[in-house]
């Protein structure tokens, strides 16, 4: 797991590369690289290009989160978190409703492959319930539970299982704390600008449990992704710099 205790503010900022090929995604890597503490690559960038995407950011230094959110029988999903240690990145995530038999043979094969190359395992991620979904949503796709509560069951048992932390909403970051303790990693998706308005936040926006920068730190998280409130800003680096003061505060805020 990473050592985040003596991270600068901008070393929790991971910025979510979320766009269509090269010639996109350069432009943010140049303005960005030095502002930011990782990139993520997800399925939209990482189908466009493929993984030389990967190798673009590392030959420049970059620390990656890929965010291909990996679900299927454990034998498949050990094999493609083998790939993404040879890939060199430092961070990618699987579905926690994967099942712990997924989860222990994702984490046991990443592990063997780091020794082999001689290299750092990078932190394997679960996710819980993504961002998007709500109670209501839940309920629609035949989930018995509330958001919360599986939220806190789908990350206790992957945390058995031996990932490293979770991707989980902001507002779940103080009870995922309470209830299972400061020994693992959250990283957390859904950050607005703390003057966004509910009004302009649902303006192209799928995201329905969101907290801003300040208080997803306050509340615990170790990294937070923003995509939108930088790359849709008049001034991104303004903006990018903007949340990172945020980040800082929060830590001084203890």
């Amino acid at each position: 797991m990473m050592n985040i205790l003596n991270n600068k503010a901008s070393d929790r900022l991971i910025f979510a590369l979320d766009v269509e090929g090269y010639e996109k995604a350069l432009p943010w890597i140049e303005l960005l690289s030095g502002h930011v503490g990782m990139f993520k690559v997800g399925k939209e960038l990482f189908t466009s290009t493929g993984p030389n995407i990967v190798k673009v950011l590392k030959d420049r230094g970059q620390k990656v989160f890929l965010d291909l959110k990996f679900h299927d029988i454990p034998n498949t999903v050990a094999k493609a978190a083998q790939a993404a240690v040879k890939l060199g990145v430092d961070m990618f995530n699987i579905h926690a409703s994967g099942g712990s038999k997924m989860i222990r043979e994702t984490v046991l094969a990443a592990h063997n492959c780091a020794e082999q190359a001689r290299e750092r395992k990078p932190d394997i991620l679960a996710v819980t319930v993504l961002t998007s979904l709500d109670d209501h949503d839940l309920a629609e796709i035949g989930f018995g539970k509330s958001a919360a509560d599986l939220v806190c069951d789908l990350a206790r048992f992957a945390l058995k299982a031996g990932v490293d932390g979770v991707v989980a909403s902001p507002q779940d970051i103080e009870m995922l704390r309470k209830k299972l303790g400061e020994n693992f990693l959250i990283v957390t998706p859904g950050i607005r600008v703390s003057e966004t308005t509910s009004e302009t936040q649902g303006k192209a926006d799928d995201q329905k449990r969101t907290l801003s920068a300040y208080e997803a730190i306050k509340a615990g998280a170790d990294y937070i992704v923003v995509g939108r409130p930088i790359s849709a800003a008049e001034k991104p680096l303004d903006a990018c710099h903007k949340i990172t003061r945020e980040i800082a505060d929060a830590l001084a805020a203890g």
